[in-house]
Formats: structure tokens, sequence, C-alpha cells
């Protein structure tokens, strides 16, 4: 059956990646915040389809194949308007250089999706399902914090221009709260990513050697 609820979430988390790509660059607090809410709805499901989908035994090879894009295209669509906004409307949304989103982190961050989606094909191929581990985990929830933040950043700056807050010591005490969060969890997101891929590739370092072994569990 191709219509369980797991499989519908995950392609309403793929209906809804054009949206966070797009409301960004918008004009207006508003748009950013409906973002926002889109991203955090997205990340929610991705939380929840695959705990479904075992908890009803509604696993399904479509369900497999379309939650890894849903998950990369998710990733991608809200990078892009962080990298473009960041990179290009710098001194409009005041970004210290802290908070600047360069290139080669973009690269990491989906880099590492793209060889773990490689290096779980070869292990089936070979018989192997990659379980999830705590790294990974972890990465995917303090990414998840950094890409929110960074929204949200995004619409605190066109509401203290919209709404006059420039002035004030709460204005100035958020910004600068909120400035820290993204720091450090962009940070702590590229040093969490390529720690979890490490240790992906030293727990199945076998395959590399073509001598499978069994592993229970799947993850991402």
């Amino acid at each position: 059956m191709i219509w369980t609820l797991p499989n519908i979430l995950t392609l309403c988390r793929i209906a809804l990646t054009p949206v966070i790509a797009l409301l960004p660059f918008i004009d207006g607090y508003v748009p950013k915040l409906i973002a926002f809410v889109v991203f955090l709805a997205a990340a929610i499901s991705d939380i929840y389809d695959g705990r479904l989908a075992r908890e009803r035994d509604e696993i399904t090879d479509i369900g497999k194949l379309l939650d890894p894009i849903a998950d990369k295209l998710l990733l991608f669509a809200s990078l892009v308007p962080i990298w473009w906004i960041t990179n290009y409307r710098m001194q409009e949304y005041g970004i210290p250089w802290w908070g600047n989103f360069p290139l080669w982190v973009a690269f990491i961050l989906v880099g590492r999706e793209l060889l773990m989606t490689v290096f779980r094909h070869v292990a089936q191929s070979r018989g192997v399902v990659i379980a999830a581990v705590g790294a990974g985990k972890f990465k995917t929830i303090i990414q998840d914090i950094f890409i929110g933040a960074m929204i949200t950043w995004f619409a605190w700056k066109d509401m203290r221009h919209e709404f006059g807050w420039e002035t004030g010591w709460f204005g100035e005490f958020w910004e600068q709260f909120h400035g820290t969060v993204i720091a450090i969890t962009l940070g702590v997101t590229v040093l969490v990513t390529v720690y979890s891929l490490g240790v992906y590739i030293y727990r199945y370092r076998m395959l590399f050697r073509g001598m499978p072994t069994s592993s229970p569990g799947d993850g991402s």
C-alpha cells in the first residue's frame, strides 16, 4: 500500500520544500516566519514518519526510496536562501562575520548526505543495513536548530526595521543572544557532521574490504 500515513507525511515534506526555499527571499518578516513554521513542521514530520512506519508495520519500498530524498531536498531547500542572504544581503540583515554561511560549509553539509547515500547503497548491495548512530541523530537535531535560528534571524531583522526596534535594551540583548545561538549551532553542526560521517565509515569499514557484516535497524 503506497498511501500510508508515513508515506503521506514524506510526500508532504517533499511538497513543502519549494515553500521553504522561496519564502525567505520575499521582503518582510511574515514570509520568513511562515517559512520557519513550515520548516519546523517538515522537521518534525522527518522524526515521526519513520517511527510511525515501524510502529504501524507500514514500511514500504516507496517509503524507503522517498524518505532520504525528502531529507536531502529539505536540507538543500533551506540552505539555499540562508547561503544567498548571508553572502549577498549581509549588510542589509546586519549579519556579523560569525553568522556568515560560507559555501564550503554548505558543501560539507550536503556532501555528507550524498556520501551517506552512496555508502548506504553500497552497504545494501552487500546485504548490510546501516543502523543510525547517536552522532547522526544529534547532527540532525543541531542542524535543524541552526537552520530554524537562521530563518528566524531574517524575520527578526525585518521586524526590528518595520516596528522601529533598532534601539532599546531588549533589541540589543536579543540580537546578541540570537546571534550567539546561530554561531554556536553552526560550529557544532559542522563538527558533528564531519564526526558522524567518520563514525559511520569506521563502524562499517569492513565494507571497503568487501567483507559485509550484518547490522540491524536503519537510520539517517
